[in-house]
């Protein structure tokens, strides 16, 4: 019989997230924690990362998160007397482009916002800063100062010795061959050795090994493992010190010091698949064989940026596994397919620099459990099971390298291991049509195509391509009728004799109403904050229908079937998002349409706005919901899978005496910014409150038994709100491209930001949501004071606020 022992936190993996997160964890006071290594501390890839330290990152949270690093790092040598290597040497992001230079002028807007010191260069100034680069061929660049780099095996054994010093136990040479689970929580990890280790919870920092390890637990990892190659030179005499550090974005390679040497590696577009569980994975300080011909590229790229490369030899050629996801963000919080079970992994060569924040958050989440901040980003319940199929990673994660130095443009598809997800009613759509597009994962329509050169457009930070063939179906939908694909989006139904109290305890708004009645709702957080953005339908006396996003979806079912068994309640929880198709059918004509193809009393008395019916429409039986979120007269219509085409037939064959169109997520995403619907993870999340995003109307105050979150929202209604979402116009001659993130000013002081962009069809406007400060108590209408600017790529340019939607304010075309 195998000898027993246990932990209440078991951490998998001794590289620099596991030690990190074990040194965060001992640092809150946690005194059960053990580390398991199943060869020795840093063995896996932390020893060969690259050791750049670079905090600017692609979003506000990921940046705030990266910050975290610049102060810790020093703070780990004066705390535990480990030397960590680190110095802030500044740092170069290189561009040839004038595309280039705008994506970089709109990453430093948002760096500033973080409190960072972003700085644009011309190519004469990068020369003075640095002679020994080529700039003949630079548009400009953008310059950090707190850029810098670090010792990762230093910064391990900082984490180690502080770690230890808090109580944390680290064992090494335990190798994890198993997980135990009951009751779908993981329950200990069973070791080579024979020993079983009883755990409450589970943290997988596994590395380049996670995905092999998560799938003994039956949890979905999605992380592909590549060979990562860089040089090492001999001395460079004369090198200035610091050093920067050096991307060249478009020659796909950075280059850094390490006494008085250069280190230069990249990010090739065709990347080597490495088997973590091949021969050599078992293998610690694993060093895989020197690859010339695929390094080349990079060798030629620095020595036409840095000639002086020319001049000396090359000391070490170093090619490990690093680890990648599809979406090149991170994996990261309690799985949504076992509970207690943590993954901290895919850091998608980022990881020593990532350590810090990242060992901050999950310490809090495992101990806590809940995200201390919106991570929602790097959330891996983002993640279905199929994104972990060997296969699919293979292909994507080809894709994921490439994209690390490659343009970011706005609303970039990815081409690899496309059409693996389709809707029942995508072949319908593609007649019709449809250029597609996955950002979820699931195959939707992004516009649709009048003629062939409508297919393809290029991508650019000005206006978009698609804008024109948007403007046509938003045009349609506001003048005569269109369909919309809805059918991505979560459905998940609850059913059973406690699902009115279930429901009544999360949701902020008054559930308890008559079968056939639609509710908008948010749900909530101990701290307010908006963890569900959903609209429940009651079927029936025990069955709920609740719809949320398509992104949402395996955190929302995790989160609902969760609360369910804490609470012992007597409720059934059940997806049926793939089972069901849902078309839009929306517009002013929309009404007409359906009439002429149903029985049902479809008029304003008979069916009004938020209500849910069941109709016939032509040969098929569907749930008509009366909502719409583009804020025209408009139904959803909800149907069996096998019935859809059937469905969809019959409303296009009935369609062409009211005008039908059909239109794609581009122009819904247009028209709901144009009415000011927020959007979850964009202008509200865990982080967001409903008072402050203008939802007070969901917040039923006196609801018996109150909810999740009600003394939170009474506490920070007492005490004045300090931000509201508002929408801003950009006054300029021409179209402007507003995504997210950008500087709000007003009076010329930093006021808030952007959430969500879009160019407003039906208004003619370039529109932004925008979350902005305000004194506290201030009343709404005090936003209208002062004068207001949006900062684009390097411009301020004047905006104009509008407190209530500047498509329909009333309402009036929406309850039609």
């Amino acid at each position: 019989m195998s000898a027993q022992t246990g932990a209440r936190i078991v951490i998998v993996g001794g590289g620099i997230i596991g030690l990190s997160i074990a040194y965060h964890l001992a640092r809150r006071g946690e005194r059960d924690v053990l580390l398991l290594e199943r060869n020795s501390v840093t063995s896996g890839t932390s020893w060969h990362a690259a050791g750049i330290v670079g905090p600017l990152r692609a979003s506000m949270n990921l940046t705030k998160l990266a910050i975290y690093a610049t102060e810790l790092f020093p703070r780990l040598e004066t705390e535990t007397g480990q030397s960590t290597g680190y110095r802030q040497t500044g740092g170069f992001w290189l561009a040839r482009t004038p595309e280039r230079m705008e994506e970089l002028e709109r990453i430093a807007a948002m760096g500033e916002m973080t409190g960072l010191h972003p700085h644009i260069l011309t190519p004469p100034a990068v020369r003075e800063r640095l002679p020994l680069l080529n700039v003949a061929d630079l548009a400009g660049a953008l310059w950090v100062d707190e850029d810098g780099q670090a010792n990762p095996v230093d910064i391990c054994m900082a984490y180690q010795k502080g770690a230890k010093a808090g109580g944390v136990r680290i064992e090494e040479g335990a190798k994890v061959t198993g997980f135990s689970r009951a009751g779908g929580r993981v329950t200990g990890v069973d070791l080579a050795d024979g020993r079983h280790i009883a755990a409450e919870k589970v943290v997988l920092a596994g590395g380049a090994w996670s995905r092999d390890l998560g799938a003994l637990a039956g949890v979905p990892v999605p992380l592909q493992a590549v060979e990562h190659m860089y040089i090492v030179t001999e001395p460079v005499p004369g090198l200035p010190q610091p050093f920067p550090i050096i991307r060249d974005l478009e020659g796909r390679i950075y280059i850094k010091e390490d006494a008085g040497r250069l280190v230069m590696g990249g990010f090739e577009p065709d990347a080597k698949i490495w088997d973590a569980a091949g021969p050599d994975g078992d293998r610690p300080f694993l060093e895989l064989p020197q690859d010339w011909q695929q390094f080349e590229p990079f060798m030629e790229a620095g020595l036409a940026r840095m000639p002086v490369l020319a001049e000396v030899g090359v000391q070490h050629f170093m090619n490990g596994p690093e680890s990648f996801t599809p979406d090149t963000a991170q994996a990261m919080g309690e799985s949504p397919f076992l509970r207690n079970f943590f993954v901290a992994a895919g850091f998608n060569s980022i990881g020593m620099m990532s350590s810090a924040g990242v060992g901050r958050v999950m310490a809090e989440w495992v101990a806590t459990g809940e995200a201390p901040m919106d991570l929602w980003g790097v959330d891996i319940a983002r993640f279905d099971r199929a994104s972990a199929s060997p296969r699919f990673l293979a292909a994507r994660v080809k894709e994921a390298v490439e994209t690390q130095f490659a343009m970011h443009w706005p609303y970039k598809q990815k081409t690899s291991a496309r059409d693996l997800r389709r809707t029942p009613l995508h072949e319908a759509f593609a007649a019709a049509g449809a250029v597609f597009g996955a950002p979820t994962g699931i195959e939707r329509p992004l516009w649709f195509a009048a003629r062939e050169a409508e297919r393809e457009v290029a991508y650019s930070y000005g206006a978009q391509g698609w804008w024109p063939m948007a403007e046509r179906e938003c045009l349609a939908i506001r003048d005569r009728v269109a369909l919309i694909e809805l059918s991505p989006f979560t459905k998940i139904d609850v059913t059973g004799t406690d699902a009115l109290a279930f429901l009544q305890t999360l949701a902020s708004a008054d559930l308890d109403v008559v079968p056939g009645r639609v509710v908008y709702t948010p749900m909530l957080n101990a701290r307010g904050g908006v963890e569900l953005d959903v609209t429940v339908t009651r079927v029936g006396e025990t069955l709920f229908r609740i719809t949320s996003g398509a992104a949402t979806r395996w955190r929302d079912l995790a989160y609902l079937r969760r609360a369910a068994e804490d609470r012992g309640l007597a409720v059934s929880i059940h997806d049926a998002t793939s089972a069901e198709a849902v078309i839009g059918v929306m517009g002013p004509g929309s009404r007409q349409l359906l009439q002429s193809l149903s029985s049902a009393g479809l008029a304003n008395a008979a069916f009004p706005f938020q209500t849910a019916r069941q109709i016939d429409v032509g040969p098929v039986a569907v749930m008509a919901t009366r909502v719409s979120f583009v804020g025209e007269l408009g139904y959803e219509l909800t149907v069996a899978a096998e019935s859809a085409h059937a469905l969809h037939r019959a409303l296009v064959e009935a369609g062409g005496a009211f005008g039908l169109a059909h239109a794609g997520h581009y122009a819904l995403d247009a028209c709901r910014i144009e009415k000011g619907y927020g959007h979850w993870s964009h202008e509200i999340g865990p982080e967001d409150g409903p008072l402050e995003a203008g939802l007070g109307f969901a917040v039923a105050w006196e609801k018996h038994g109150g909810f999740v979150g009600r003394e939170a929202l009474l506490r920070q209604r007492e005490a004045g709100l300090r931000r509201r979402l508002a929408i801003l116009s950009v006054e300029a001659d021409e179209p402007v491209l507003l995504l997210h993130d950008e500087p709000v000013y007003r009076d010329g002081r930093l006021a808030g930001r952007t959430t969500s962009g879009a160019r407003g069809f039906r208004t003619g406007l370039s529109l932004a949501i925008a979350t902005i400060d305000t004194a506290p108590g201030a009343a709404r209408s005090a936003l209208a004071e002062g004068r207001y600017e949006i900062g684009v790529a390097g411009r301020r340019l004047p905006a104009r606020i509008h407190l209530k939607p500047p498509y329909d304010p009333e309402g009036l075309r929406l309850r039609g």
